[in-house]
């Protein structure tokens, strides 16, 4: 694993919004993970764990109030310099949650899908932005017809899939996905994540994807992040995760998953995690290793009950 260049360092990243003079939510509270060049990291947790605003942060739609994020080589955590910021939006696209909230209802879909090619002078004519866009429309199973549309005119799942060529014409290093098929139908999902699937292999993209569909992520990821709070509670492979989870909340998250056997999702057993109750304060606890691969976010003692068989 460690001879995998690392494309994304996060290093104490966090992100707190001023709510009021004496009220400040801590959305994300000194987080730090690496993520591999052409692997997938899956980041999960409840809604308000801070997943989003992870992925916004280091995209730099919000500004982090401390920690380092070096994506490439590049360190994008401070003020960003002209080159480094050209370097961003080329090398870094973001997949949103709700595809026509982020798609201008003016545009036609070829003029959204190209608006970044044309905006950082990527190509050198007319043409060439043409052939990339009815490129991308085609991997992403759309026309080169359906390009003359507007988003309004097309379903969810298709309008996810415009994001999506959106993101990848640019021919990015890293693509977060935020949440990008909660919004669709199963049988939509499984076809848009295959198609994420076959592109990543195509054109070697790495992708950061976060999701609270467990199921869909144990399929996608190579690894998994699992945060709670603003706090990054425990890393594994998706086979250490799913097969040998060590924190009480990552075992609630497991059990929470329907089985589709019905029989035995009769017997499912959904465990609560309370975090007061259980006494834990993840301010205090450090990275606590199970694996090179594998840690957990907890005190000694809480490391020791925790992995007490």
């Amino acid at each position: 694993m460690s001879e995998r260049k690392v494309l994304l360092h996060v290093e104490g990243l966090k992100q707190h919004f001023k709510i009021s003079k004496k009220f400040t939510t801590k959305a994300v509270d000194g987080i730090s993970f690496d993520i591999y060049e052409g692997e997938t990291y899956g980041l999960v947790g409840e809604s308000g764990s801070g997943k989003s605003t992870t992925g916004r942060s280091i995209i730099r739609l919000y500004d982090p109030t401390d920690g380092k994020i070096i994506f490439d080589g590049h360190d994008i955590s401070g003020k960003l310099s002209k080159e480094d910021e050209k370097f961003l939006r080329t090398n870094m696209q973001m997949i949103f949650q709700d595809p026509m909230a982020c798609l201008n209802p003016r545009k036609k879909v070829s003029q959204i899908i190209a608006e970044g090619l044309e905006i950082q002078h990527i190509c050198n004519s007319k043409e060439e932005v043409e052939e990339k866009v009815n490129t991308i429309l085609e991997k992403v199973g759309l026309s080169k017809e359906q390009g003359t549309r507007f988003p309004h005119q097309f379903s969810g799942g298709q309008r996810q899939r415009v994001g999506i060529a959106r993101a990848l014409v640019m021919n990015p290093k890293l693509v977060i996905a935020d949440e990008c098929i909660s919004a669709l139908d199963v049988s939509i999902q499984a076809q848009v994540v295959n198609m994420m699937k076959d592109l990543q292999d195509e054109l070697g993209t790495t992708y950061l994807f976060i999701a609270h569909d467990l199921s869909m992520v144990k399929y996608i990821s190579d690894r998994i992040g699992v945060m709670h709070l603003g706090h990054l509670v425990e890393t594994g492979t998706t086979d250490e995760i799913f097969e040998n989870p060590i924190h009480p909340y990552t075992k609630s998250l497991l059990s929470a998953i329907p089985h589709p056997n019905p029989i035995v999702e009769k017997k499912r057993v959904a465990l609560t995690y309370d975090k007061n109750k259980e006494g834990v304060d993840y301010t205090k606890g450090t990275q606590h290793f199970v694996s090179d691969t594998h840690y957990v976010l907890a005190t000694d003692e809480e490391f020791a009950k925790w992995t007490a068989k």
